[in-house]
């Protein structure tokens, strides 16, 4: 495979930037400062983690709702990069806002992790679908697993500043509070996310869309209505998305809540924070040897490995006790989590007509966000029913089950055909 292009490396640096609010804000730093202060004001731990798990379903509702309009809109040209950035700027300044708010204000943190979870995500829909135009077709699997393998280490660097700091003012080294310096974790998560993401403003454009036409808005929802009957044509297409909503549910709910998990089971912060950090150093290469196995054995069967990984995580996160088991879960974890998001994303590029990409990642992403709402609610219902955080993760090994009988039913792509036939409609 020859070295990648100025557009292929601009784009992937994106995740660079970005996945230092994946592993900060997402799943390290703020929930033990949220579960501190919900803590300390009173709430219990199952309670804690449940309002956690509500507030992830609620913000992943509201982008399921808009993605695909905004999609569709975004298919016009020169619509895609304005969407992604006005998303980028909601993102980075609610990640920057959580650094002011008082730390005994546990609910208003949760609402502005709203809005920093929905200009990320958001952010990321456009991102998804610029895939079609840095790279081609031959070359997606290696180009989105080469992306998601620079997320996991260039977010090691933010991260490991994030917990020098936090662990220096614990031992008093430093003299501030350790809230403050996870207020200041907020602040460096919102500044690398920025710097990261200049090459993505500079050297990415919208290769593919489709001409502006007079009543855009009115067009587009024409245009996704016919998108709509459209989609039921492509059987691989539409079991694909199925597959994926019931996987992907379980692989973003374990990312999500996996610190507040280990709080619950009595795993103190410091020890949570260097398990994270290794999980991202070992995911980095196992990320982009998935998209390499994948040209070798197809991504599908690379898919099977990987949802067949996350349902022995969870079956083991039920016998969860030790510091010992929870660095086995997160090296479990880390083989599977970016090459299972990462051939997902190239995959459903194969399959999507370019100058349509935004709509039909629309799409991905309300099957991904809609399935981000059941797996949450799922782990916060059966914690609250049993009182037990394990139960909640068990719980979801349903979900992985029928993800991959649906994924074995999806014939195997062939995606010139697709994008030929969709774009002749």
């Amino acid at each position: 495979m020859k070295k990648y292009s100025k557009e292929e490396k601009s784009w992937a640096l994106y995740d660079w930037g970005s996945s230092a609010y994946s592993i900060i804000i997402t799943t390290a730093v703020f929930p033990i400062y949220y579960k501190a202060s919900a803590t300390g004001a009173g709430v219990s731990l199952s309670d804690s983690t449940a309002y956690l798990g509500y507030t992830i379903a609620i913000f992943t509702f509201i982008l399921a709702m808009i993605g695909p309009i905004l999609g569709t809109i975004a298919d016009y040209e020169g619509m895609k990069k304005r969407f992604f950035v006005a998303f980028f700027l909601l993102g980075t300044i609610s990640t920057a806002l959580l650094a002011f708010i008082p730390n005994e204000n546990w609910l208003l943190m949760l609402i502005c992790y709203v809005f920093a979870a929905l200009g990320a995500t958001g952010a990321n829909l456009f991102y998804d679908a610029f895939i079609v135009d840095v790279t081609t077709e031959k070359r997606m699997n290696s180009v989105s697993s080469f992306g998601y393998g620079l997320g996991y280490i260039g977010s090691t660097i933010p991260f490991i500043l994030s917990i020098a700091i936090i662990l220096l003012s614990q031992n008093g080294v430093l003299p501030i509070s350790v809230t403050i310096a996870s207020r200041i974790a907020f602040l460096i998560t919102a500044i690398w996310w920025i710097i990261f993401s200049i090459p993505m403003f500079r050297h990415v454009k919208q290769v593919y869309y489709i001409k502006r036409e007079p009543r855009l808005v009115h067009q587009s929802f024409k245009r996704l209505g016919k998108t709509i009957r459209e989609i039921r044509q492509y059987r691989a297409l539409v079991l694909f998305l199925i597959a994926y909503f019931f996987y992907i549910d379980g692989v973003g709910t374990i990312i999500a809540l996996s610190t507040a998990y280990g709080t619950d089971l009595g795993l103190d912060s410091s020890s949570l924070l260097i398990v994270l950090f290794v999980t991202q150093v070992v995911a980095a290469p196992f990320a982009i040897l998935y998209g390499r196995l994948a040209n070798r054995f197809t991504g599908k069967k690379m898919l099977y490995v990987g949802i067949c990984v996350y349902i022995v995580i969870c079956i083991y996160a039920f016998f969860l006790e030790t510091i010992t088991d929870f660095w086995i879960l997160a090296m479990l974890v880390a083989t599977s989590q970016g090459g299972i998001q990462a051939l997902s994303r190239s995959y459903f590029g194969k399959l999507v007509p370019k100058e349509n990409s935004n709509e039909f990642f629309g799409f991905y992403n309300i099957f991904g966000k809609f399935a981000a709402i059941l797996g949450p609610l799922l782990v916060a219902v059966t914690s609250q029913i049993t009182g037990k955080s394990n139960m909640g993760v068990f719980s979801l090994v349903v979900l992985f089950v029928i993800g991959l009988i649906v994924l074995s039913r999806v014939p195997e792509p062939k995606a010139h055909e697709s994008i030929d036939e969709v774009s002749s409609v």
